[in-house]
């Protein structure tokens, strides 16, 4: 009765005025949460299968179709991946066992596809380079596709299919996703880390990011710091322990790893800090850029994507309470890491990898922000002329940036995909017979790897076309191979006299029919070719590679009239042609702005 008594009766006078709506907890419908602190309880998530699908369908297209990049790529990782598979391959000084800087725990890593594929396709040694490419691009897939998941369910769709949208076409995820790269594994790291740390599992984020660092490339370590400190911050005891056990097991089998192909204890990892940050390594050995490298580099990759990028600090003072601190913790590494490599002097395009994913999320969320630009801060609901406007604006910018990245992909590839392509008429005349030598001189650097030489062939071998720097050589079984230190390798990039097919000859001495002037000499007004003429004995050779530009001086290919060309295709012309037409691929204009040599293969006639 008493019950009773204290309980309230709805819909007396005195409780609420009569033409006031009565509303429960019971009856409010969840609504979009105005301060931004995370996605609206109708717009969880964008679920799996669409960033799956795409990003799977976008990494097949750049594992198929992706150009060799950089030479680093090559001889640094795909010709040591090369002769754990079939005992034949280049070898770089960074691999000699007196300095050990290269990891094998890297590669053996990829070995673990590359060893089932080599038994698959027997002696198809193309389908192995492209069944590695295929790894690399599943793991870029389920990287960016947990990032992109998690970016959808803490700030919407909207963000996330933007993100997802540059993740797939950016040139610059479109071409790093699929490179044989350590710096690439640190961007999967990167990517997969910031998308555990979004969905609050901070200890997972930083045992991938260990993982990254250790694995991957060691001093990407600085990029992973923010998400690492604020997830200690958060779960102290938990985050340090997984961190912690992550790296030393790491450790403890990358020693291990090393001592079993470079035989004797080493730590690659360690050595590689040291001699760059205090060893005294002298990077710029290998070329200096000035400090806006970067900023040209970014827009050429990302175009206005990279500028967006930059602004998200810009429009933080007002969409503070929706990306703070979350989001700011992830992106903040794209500016950490541009601002610390624009302070080198050594700069590679490779080099920016880690932060690419960062890039493209950082720019959604501008993108994504553009009405907040116009709102009235005390009315999240105003609708004025110039908000109606940004929200058309936002698939506009979108649309400019992927069509771009497009004309960007598009140039790269059919401007550059020669080298490739050319490689692979090989297979096609082992009627060569077994032993066969190819020779390459200038082109050295756009080796596409051994997996694209025939197993008739016997050996590659360079001959001097003026390049003074070491060249990589072949991996010497007698030595040890892996565990070798041959005293050729030194770490100051100076020539070594075994790299070369070279002999010397006086003037009145040499037979012109089957010696070649050097290009690099007839180029040279100081050089004086009638006293002592550096040659090439091409005798040897079965086959040679030789881009031929258009050029005041004569190349070697029409200089030898007992070889016959067997494959020819367009390569772009950087030097002579305008940055903008060579950059971007614009209809019509492409192909009559840009100036194009000949890639060739050359097969010594039989006499």
């Amino acid at each position: 009765m008493a019950l009773a008594t204290r309980q309230r009766r709805p819909g007396l006078p005195s409780d609420l005025p009569p033409s006031s709506p009565t509303y429960t907890k019971f009856d409010k419908k969840p609504a979009a949460r105005s301060d931004g602190g995370g996605a609206p309880e109708d717009d969880r998530g964008l679920g799996w299968f669409m960033p799956l699908f795409a990003l799977g369908m976008l990494r097949y297209m750049s594992a198929t179709s992706n150009i060799v990049h950089d030479c680093d790529e090559v001889f640094n990782y795909w010709e040591p991946l090369h002769y754990l598979l079939y005992k034949s391959g280049f070898q770089t000084w960074e691999y000699s066992s007196q300095f050990a800087l290269r990891s094998y725990l890297y590669i053996i890593f990829h070995e673990l596809v590359g060893q089932p594929a080599s038994w698959l396709y027997a002696e198809d040694k193309v389908r192995v380079f492209y069944a590695v490419r295929l790894f690399l691009g599943l793991l870029s897939v389920i990287a960016d596709s947990v990032l992109v998941v998690a970016l959808s369910r803490k700030y919407g769709k909207r963000l996330a299919s933007y993100a997802l949208a540059m993740l797939c076409l950016t040139s610059g995820c479109f071409f790093a996703s699929t490179s044989f790269l350590p710096s690439s594994f640190s961007m999967y790291a990167m990517s997969l880390s910031s998308g555990l740390f979004l969905l609050e599992k901070p200890a997972m984020a930083v045992a991938v990011s260990a993982v990254g660092v250790i694995l991957g490339w060691p001093f990407s370590i600085l990029a992973f710091l923010p998400v690492v400190f604020y997830s200690l911050a958060r779960r102290f005891k938990q985050v340090f322990l997984a961190g912690a056990v992550t790296s030393l097991a790491l450790l403890a089998l990358s020693v291990y790893v090393d001592y079993l192909y470079y035989k004797r204890w080493t730590s690659s990892v360690l050595n590689l800090l040291v001699y760059n940050v205090l060893g005294g390594g002298e990077s710029h050995l290998y070329g200096t850029e000035g400090p806006l490298y970067y900023l040209r580099n970014g827009f050429n990759n990302f175009n206005f994507c990279f500028v967006l990028a930059l602004l998200f600090l810009g429009i933080l003072p007002i969409a503070r309470k929706k990306y703070a601190p979350d989001l700011l913790v992830v992106v903040s590494p794209l500016y950490i890491w541009l601002a610390f490599m624009s302070l080198q002097p050594h700069k590679e395009e490779r080099f920016l990898y880690p932060v690419y994913p960062l890039i493209c999320v950082a720019a959604s969320a501008v993108i994504e922000s553009f009405p907040d630009l116009f709102r009235d801060k005390y009315n999240p609901n105003d609708k004025n002329l110039m908000v109606m406007a940004a929200k058309i604006l936002r698939p506009l910018v979108l649309s400019l940036i992927l069509c771009a990245s497009h004309a960007r992909t598009f140039s790269l590839i059919n401007g550059y995909a020669a080298p490739l392509e050319v490689y692979k008429i090989l297979e096609h005349h082992d009627d060569a017979g077994p032993g066969s030598v190819v020779c390459v001189g200038s082109e050295w650097h756009r080796y596409p790897s051994s997996f694209f030489i025939p197993d008739y062939v016997g050996q590659v071998r360079w001959i001097d076309d003026g390049f003074r720097g070491l060249l990589p050589l072949p991996f010497n079984s007698s030595m040890g191979g892996t565990s070798a230190a041959p005293p050729y390798f030194n770490d100051k990039n100076k020539a070594s006299n075994d790299q070369y097919v070279i002999y010397f000859f006086l003037l009145n001495k040499f037979k012109p029919d089957a010696l070649v002037i050097s290009a690099s000499l007839l180029s040279c007004p100081r050089c004086n070719p009638l006293s002592t003429l550096q040659l090439q004995d091409v005798d040897a050779c079965t086959f040679l590679v030789e881009l031929q530009l258009n050029r005041p001086y004569p190349s070697r290919g029409s200089n030898l009239s007992t070889w016959e060309p067997i494959a020819a295709l367009p390569y772009l012309d950087r030097e002579l042609s305008h940055p903008l037409y060579r950059s971007f691929f614009i209809p019509y204009l492409w192909q009559q702005r840009n100036v194009f040599g000949m890639y060739k293969l050359f097969k010594r006639i039989s006499k």
